[in-house]
Order: C-alpha cells, then structure tokens, then sequence
C-alpha cells in the first residue's frame, strides 16, 4: 500500500539479505519509523510487543526470524530452540504456529548448511502468499460492495470494522479492508466507521491512519457506539479479520468483537469475517478450545498520546490501586456470521461448508 505515495510493505528483507525491516506499529500514528531486525530474539521481541501485529503479519515476522536464527546457528538444536521462542511470544493467533510448521517443514529434512537459504527462500514465499491471499480476498469481497451498491443506487455503502485488519495487520492489503481499499479505488462511494478498539487502540491509532494515508473517507467512533450506529441504520454492513477460526466456524478476533456481531445479529445487519486460510484452524473443534491470551493490566490502565506541544506521552486513565483485566481476544459463535470472505470464496461458517473449501486441510 502507499505512504505519501510511496509504496510500502509491512516486513522485508534488507538489501544486505542478512536483516529484515518492518514499521514499528507501536510508534504508530504519531510517528512512521522503520526498524531493522537482525536475530531471532530482536522477531521474538518485535512480536510480544506487538511491534508487528495482526494474524497474517504475526506469522511471517515469525517465519523471518527462523530465517534470521539459521543464518546464525542452522543447528537441530538452534532451529528447535528458535522456533520454540518464537511460538511462545502471542498465543492465539494460529498463523504464528502455521507459518513456524511451514518452515519447520522445508528446514528440518535439510543439513544445517542449506538450511539459511531455504530459509530466507520460504519465508519470502509465506509473504508474498500472504499478499496474493488478502488480494484475492479483496476480490471477493469487492462484489459485496458493487451488490450494495446496486441494492442502493449508487448511493454511500457504510462499513463498520472492528481493531485493525488492514495492510499493517498483514504483509500488504489487510483482510477486512483489502474490500474496502478495492471497492474505494474502483469508484464505490465507500465510508467506514473506525471502532477505537481499546485497551490498544488499533483501530483509532491504526486503522485511521492508513485509510487517511490512502484517502478514505472514515470516522473513529469509541467502541461503545457501533450498536447505536446499527439501530439508526447507518451501517450497512460490518467486517473484521480473524487470528484463529475454527473448524465450525467460531471466530476468534480481537476482545469486543463478539459485541459488535450480536448487535449486527440484532438489527440485521450481515457481519462479515476476512479470514484467510492459514487463520482457520481445523485441529480446534470450537471456540470453547482457543486459547486466549492474556496481556498486560497495564495496556487498560495506561495510554499513550500526542500532546500539543508535539510530545508522545503515556498516561494513566485508572485510579491508582484499581486493579484491571485485559484478555486480548473473544470469540464470536458460527451463528452469528453472516459468511467467511476466504481467497477461494465467500463461504458459510459452518464446518462442512469449510471442509469442502478446503478440503485438504481436513
């Protein structure tokens, strides 16, 4: 996607083939810097702390680290130990553990001194299919926006997202919003209301920012508002991205997606999940078996911000003693999707319908 007209991608390699680049998501929107990773510890780090985030990123920041660890030490041990690390950073994101089989996969057949190149190799595979996948689900999701568009005489389609599931939750495109950003560039009157997304604010901080940066017409609301916005009508339709579906359909996305999907069931507007196939998990039967993770107290009781004067401060917004909560995730049940928008198709969140779209993932 662009930049002030330069195009960027999420992650890539540096010139030198011996580190990788990605932007700093937590310095995001009040600063655009780019870091550079040169081990598998800095992937790891970059990883928990959500230096990189969303699903699809999550999972090829962790196949580059493999990357980074072979070139240093292509070991059993080192790749068992690498991989180990880097699976331990952010739990309930399924591409993280699909991304580290993949590599798995190619490196472990290999002795040690082939391991770094086709290392660097397949993990530039994992991201380029990332991009092919998130555009191919744009595609499809394009034609629910021309139908609308249809349905409405031409008139403004609105779109509510939930956290961000845009091209920095991916390595290029996004998933909710490769439709968005399809459907905005081929002329449909498209707007899209931002949920805030709290306790991390990534649809305030992040979501806002690249559909600006692209010329999208938006507005962030506060999480509390979409159901209002759904009473009203002014919502035409909703869609948020995944980190972990499973084989009946539930999805699991980030905390306060769940709501956001009851209110669409209640005034009947179609919810829809951009979930790429290495999201779905067809060795989790339900959402009652997802792992949730649970992050810092300190995300719900602190926030960042740009003051006037142009300095980037953190705040407390709790009373000093109270104590918070902060699971990162929830689950939202089959029933409540209207369809999966996959890169082979719409398809139902029902388990054999999901099996026949992918049946050899079964």
């Amino acid at each position: 996607m662009r930049i002030d007209g330069q195009g960027f991608r999420t992650i890539w390699p540096h010139q030198d083939g011996l580190r990788v680049h990605i932007i700093d998501q937590t310095r995001l929107p009040h600063r655009f810097e780019i870091a550079t990773l040169a081990s598998v510890d800095d992937a790891a780090i970059t990883i928990r702390d959500m230096r990189v985030r969303g699903a699809p990123l999550i999972g090829a920041t962790a196949a580059y680290g493999m990357a980074l660890a072979m070139q240093l030490d292509a070991s059993d041990a080192h790749l068992a130990s690498a991989a180990a690390l880097l699976a331990a950073t952010r739990p309930t994101a399924i591409n993280l553990a699909w991304a580290l089989a993949q590599m798995r996969l190619v490196l472990v057949p290999l002795p040690p001194h082939g391991r770094a190149a086709a290392a660097w190799q397949r993990a530039a595979e994992i991201a380029d299919e990332d991009v092919a996948q998130n555009s191919a689900i744009g595609d499809h999701g394009l034609a629910l926006f021309a139908a609308l568009q249809a349905k409405k005489s031409g008139g403004r389609i609105n779109v509510l997202t939930h956290c961000n599931a845009g091209w920095l939750a991916t390595v290029d495109w996004g998933t909710a919003t490769a439709a968005i950003y399809k459907a905005h560039d081929a002329g449909i009157d498209v707007h899209v209301y931002v949920d805030e997304t709290r306790p991390r604010n990534q649809g305030a901080a992040l979501t806002a920012w690249e559909l600006g940066h692209h010329g999208v017409p938006h507005t962030v609301i506060v999480d509390n508002a979409g159901g209002h916005l759904m009473q009203q009508g002014l919502i035409d339709l909703c869609i948020v991205g995944t980190d972990r579906t499973t084989a009946q359909g539930d999805v699991c996305n980030k905390i306060g997606t769940y709501l956001k999907a009851l209110a669409a069931f209640d005034t009947g507007v179609p919810f829809y999940v951009a979930a790429p196939s290495p999201s779905i998990d067809f060795a989790i039967a339900d959402g009652a078996h997802v792992p949730i993770e649970m992050r810092s107290p300190n995300e719900v009781s602190y926030v960042w911000g740009e003051t006037d004067a142009g300095t980037v401060e953190r705040v407390r917004v709790t009373p000093r003693g109270s104590p918070a909560q902060n699971p990162a995730f929830d689950v939202t049940p089959a029933r409540l999707v209207t369809g999966l928008i996959t890169e082979r198709g719409i398809v139902a969140a029902e388990r054999g319908a999901l099996a026949r779209m992918f049946p050899e993932r079964v």
